[in-house]
């Protein structure tokens, strides 16, 4: 599974394989110019400058020249690391990034209930950073360090093969050291990161309920959880900055013996006058070389690092199948009616303990307006979810115009499904883009009219900008009453088959309800609707009513029926009748 995960890695490269050899390619370049500059200067300073006068000017000035152009060719190397080697790793990161928001998009309702928004966000945005730089700069510099420690060790061996030896001998050392900590220094990482999720989502949870905070004067809770939150962040890092300091101290330490190991050894080669001087400033100057890119390497770990645990984050994701998906051959639903069926439908949360439903049956006739009552948490939101198949049921089917709907076509069977929702949801941006969130690509007229069966279209026309008014964040300059509004007038855009509304007026005024309530019955008289409703007075008119208890459907009728019973459904009508009437 390891060597599979590195694949797909590499796999991020293919799109830019050209950019990337032409990046390595100039990386070699520009090392080897570097790698040249003390060979010219030792030419200099033990050849040219004991040639006669006229002779020792031409060489300086064609070495000179040389050596610009050379200076000129490194630029333009480093400019493209820099600029195209930078760009491949902005692409990948793109492309990852999309990779990621496309499989969110495909897991369910599952998924997100046992996820948090902070942790996700921090998938997507940090751990893909810290990603890029380790697919631009990691090949890059790894080949520019053996580049040019084999370089000069060859330029060394031809010099002096004894110091050579005695004086790079470390390096092998260092790097072997370098890379038995790097694992342990990964694993810190890797927890640094679920503890930075962990902060990013006490963050937006707070943000986003930041009203809710300060209406109950909260502030100073907010701040214990999240001090306490960073408190665990900072303990442990702890952990993983011990490993870097003990890591980075024992390289540094390796490297920094590299000076008084030459000084050292070549002061004794050249009193055996076995080494000019020349050579040993030479040495001195590329010993510089050398460890600059050393250094670099040191500097990349722990980006390098970060990025290995990001990366194994961003695996585990993908790795996540979705738990509803498409079966081979499912078709697509057309020319719908709208009968719904349960037949001996059994369903339970994941770690429920009891089950929400255990062999339900229920048959809906197409265009039939039937309306859900029961108790908080009995199960009718759940009922509705399974409609559009945001949960698989346990047992059972579940059938539209007779079609199982696990043999549809996940997308077609939502398209063919509105919903208009207890709790609304509306995307920062503006009226009119929310609105043709229930059709994209709608026409004006076809906005218009759809805000005002909504009874919407007023209040929008009270703003300044009209329907081109930005509603912020989940439409925070609007109030409840004209969320709702919204939302509903995306649905009339859409325009489905089948309508299911969950408490779709809960957020009007008594007025408002009145027209929006007017306007959803004649949308659904044409289309086959469930309603789920506390307030008994919005469902009079229904032509069916389901209770719903512990026990199932207990009783259906329609609103008289269901008084003349005087059962479940009865004594919910008059409890809330004396509630009114209280009020």
């Amino acid at each position: 599974m390891k060597i599979k995960k590195w694949k797909k890695l590499i796999s991020y490269y293919t799109p830019y394989k050209l950019t990337f050899f032409l990046d390595l390619f100039f990386s070699v370049v520009a090392s080897a110019i570097t790698i040249l500059l003390p060979i010219i200067l030792r030419y200099l300073t033990s050849e040219v400058i004991f040639l006669e006068y006229n002779d020792a000017i031409s060489k300086i000035i064609m070495l000179s020249i040389g050596i610009l152009i050379l200076l000129i060719i490194a630029y333009g190397c480093n400019y493209y690391m820099l600029y195209c080697g930078h760009l491949i790793g902005a692409k990948i990161e793109n492309n990852m990034r999309n990779e990621i928001f496309v499989h969110y998009q495909k897991l369910s309702h599952k998924f997100y209930d046992n996820k948090k928004v902070g942790e996700l966000m921090s998938r997507i945005t940090t751990d893909l950073s810290n990603i890029s730089e380790f697919l631009h700069h990691f090949p890059e510099e790894t080949l520019l360090l053996i580049t040019r420690f084999l370089g000069i060790f060859i330029i060394f061996c031809m010099i002096n093969w004894k110091l050579a030896i005695i004086t790079t001998g470390l390096i092998p050392i260092t790097c072997f050291y370098i890379a038995w900590f790097m694992p342990k220094m990964a694993k810190a990482f890797e927890k640094n990161f679920g503890k930075m999720a962990k902060i990013n989502s006490q963050i937006e949870d707070s943000l986003s309920g930041i009203r809710v905070v300060k209406s109950f004067a909260n502030e100073d809770l907010e701040i214990e959880k999240f001090k306490e939150a960073n408190k665990n962040f900072v303990n442990s890092r702890k952990e993983s900055l011990k490993i870097v300091g003990w890591g980075f101290s024992g390289t540094f330490t390796l490297i920094t013996l590299y000076s008084p190991l030459l000084v050292i050894t070549g002061a004794i080669l050249i009193l055996n006058n076995v080494l000019p001087l020349t050579d040993l400033m030479t040495f001195v100057l590329y010993q510089f070389i050398l460890i600059g890119p050393i250094f670099s390497f040191m500097g990349l770990f722990e980006t390098m690092t970060n990025s290995i645990a990001g990366y194994n984050r961003f695996i585990e994701i993908l790795e996540i199948n979705p738990s509803i998906v498409d079966k081979e051959g499912a078709k697509e639903l057309n020319n719908v009616k709208g009968s719904i069926s349960f037949k001996n439908v059994t369903f339970n949360y994941e770690n429920g303990y009891k089950k929400v439903f255990e062999n339900l049956n229920l048959d809906i006739k197409p265009k039939e307006y039937v309306a859900l009552v029961g108790t908080s948490g009995i199960g009718k939101s759940t009922l509705c979810n399974l409609i559009p198949r945001f949960y698989d049921i346990e047992n059972g089917e579940i059938l539209i115009d007779g079609q199982n709907i696990k043999d549809i076509k996940t997308k077609s069977l939502r398209k063919n499904i509105g919903m208009v929702q207890q709790d609304t949801y509306l995307f920062a941006g503006t009226i009119k883009e929310n609105i043709t969130y229930g059709k994209p690509g709608a026409t004006d007229e076809e906005i218009i009219a759809a805000a005002k069966k909504a009874h919407a279209h007023e209040f929008i026309m009270n703003f300044p900008n009209g329907y081109d008014t930005d509603i912020g964040q989940r439409g925070i300059k609007l109030s409840g009453g004209q969320k709702q509004r919204l939302s509903i007038a995306r649905v009339f855009l859409k325009d489905p088959p089948v309508l299911i509304l969950d408490e779709a007026t809960s957020s009007l005024d008594n007025e408002s309800e009145k027209y929006v309530q007017q306007s959803l019955e004649g949308l659904s008289s044409t289309r086959t609707t469930l309603v789920i409703a506390h307030r008994l007075s919005t469902i009079r008119k229904a032509k069916r009513i389901l209770v719903l208890t512990e026990n199932g459907i207990v009783e259906e009728g329609t609103h008289d029926e269901l008084l003349n019973k005087d059962g479940v459904y009865a004594a919910f009508y008059h409890m809330q009748f004396e509630k009114a009437c209280l009020c």
